[in-house]
């Protein structure tokens, strides 16, 4: 009998592809293929935990063979070396060549290190869990000193109109001045250090509006977190952190985001734009190629580079298939925001909801011990049910409650602005 089923291909197994399997794992006409290097899945927004608070790297990861082969698909542990497009086919590794009806780019974004003279060598991240792992080394050896964190500067390309920011995704650099502040107070050793902070763009937190912002620059302000604007890293040295204008920072301990661009197979096979990202319409369908689609980092119009926008992403690729295939579903429409949980250490949490800066209308804050309490519950339902996020209608109640909570709440809290700006 012939094989009327649609052929998905899914390249590599970050935030993006989560959504757009589970969406289409069920359904009949397809049958899907995740190809993948690695042959796990480490939960991302668990990183700072294992870099400052001894989370064992194992107990973030889920196998991905046994994910897809119990939902009746196929798991290639390969890596993509090309893909092309006019005949829809790609290569893996072993130079086999597999053909596809839709191809879904999740890959992530490449994180070049070595963009940034000396980062590899004598810096830190929490990027992935090869950088967290050797940064958590550091921090347990670590008794004091001056650290300095920020984030190297990228650029993007022209093809989409997205917005610009120089800092992909600043998040982590406030789960890290905040962890690693409670971590020297609870050794009693933040007497003894300094943090420093740095961001290449003007304001930090370029992607949020006034009141987030207000909110995060008061709290580094009561905890003595030194903030320097406009900064682009040119090198990381031992003792240090030189910066494009001149100036530098002493640092014993430098965490840093790397420059983000394309994965270079896609620069390779063409299919990404000057700096290798996926351009497509808010459909996530390539410009180019109209059953190509990208979910994630990965994709030209995702900023910032968040979980949260890939996985909706995710669900918009999903939709698009299945209505290519032929089938009468609605398409969600793509109105970005930024929804994120982030650790502060001591079981505290900040949730930011803000889409001002991405043309809608919220700039909610709350921060406190449920939130961290949350974001605990969410770290752990994202490993224990194989990276499977919560449903949109349970995204959207949060939201709703959110907001009516910063509503009756919003003036409580701090006011200061950072101190040392610069």
């Amino acid at each position: 009998m012939t094989n009327t089923k649609k052929r998905v291909v899914i390249i590599w197994g970050w935030f993006g592809w989560i959504r757009t399997f589970y969406n289409l794992a069920w359904n009949k006409k397809f049958e899907i293929t995740l190809i993948d290097a690695r042959s796990t899945h480490s939960v991302k927004p668990v990183m700072p935990e294992v870099a400052y608070e001894d989370k064992v790297i194992e107990k973030t990861r889920f196998e991905l063979r046994p994910v897809i082969e119990k939902k009746g698909h196929t798991f290639i542990n390969e890596a993509v070396t090309k893909v092309d497009a006019k005949n829809n086919t790609l290569t893996i590794a072993s130079w086999d060549e597999i053909s596809y009806d839709y191809l879904v780019v999740a890959t992530g974004a490449f994180k070049d290190f070595e963009a940034i003279k000396g980062l590899e060598e004598h810096g830190y991240s929490v990027c992935d869990e090869t950088h967290a792992v050797k940064l958590a080394k550091k921090v347990k050896n670590f008794k004091w000193g001056k650290i300095v964190i920020g984030s190297a500067k990228s650029t993007w390309g022209t093809r989409v109109d997205a917005p610009k920011w120089w800092a992909p995704c600043e998040g982590p650099i406030g789960e890290s001045m905040f962890m690693i502040d409670h971590l020297l107070r609870k050794k009693g050793l933040r007497d003894k250090s300094d943090i420093q902070v740095f961001t290449p763009g003007e304001p930090f937190f370029e992607d949020i509006d006034h009141t987030v912002r207000n909110a995060v620059w008061g709290l580094m302000g009561m905890k003595n977190i030194g903030l320097h604007l406009n900064k682009v890293p040119v090198e990381v040295t031992a003792s240090s952190v030189k910066f494009e204008d001149g100036t530098e920072l002493e640092s014993d301990l430098t965490i840093m985001i790397p420059v983000y661009k394309g994965p270079q197979f896609l620069i390779d096979s063409k299919l990404g734009d000057e700096k290798g990202f996926i351009p497509t319409d808010k459909g996530m369908r390539h410009l180019d190629y109209p059953n190509i689609f990208a979910a994630g980092d990965v994709n030209a119009n995702t900023m910032p580079k968040l979980g949260h926008l890939a996985a909706m992403q995710g669900d918009i690729v999903a939709a698009q298939i299945r209505k290519d295939a032929g089938e009468d579903v609605k398409v969600p429409e793509y109105k970005p925001e930024i929804l994120c949980i982030m650790n502060m250490g001591w079981k505290e949490a900040w949730v930011l909801l803000t889409d001002i800066q991405l043309g809608g209308k919220y700039d909610v804050v709350w921060h406190g011990k449920w939130q961290g309490w949350f974001k605990r519950i969410f770290d752990e339902k994202l490993i224990i049910d194989n990276g499977k996020l919560f449903p949109e209608w349970m995204i959207h109640m949060f939201k709703k409650v959110l907001i009516m909570m910063w509503a009756g709440n919003k003036g409580n809290m701090p006011k200061e602005t950072a101190n040392s700006a610069k």
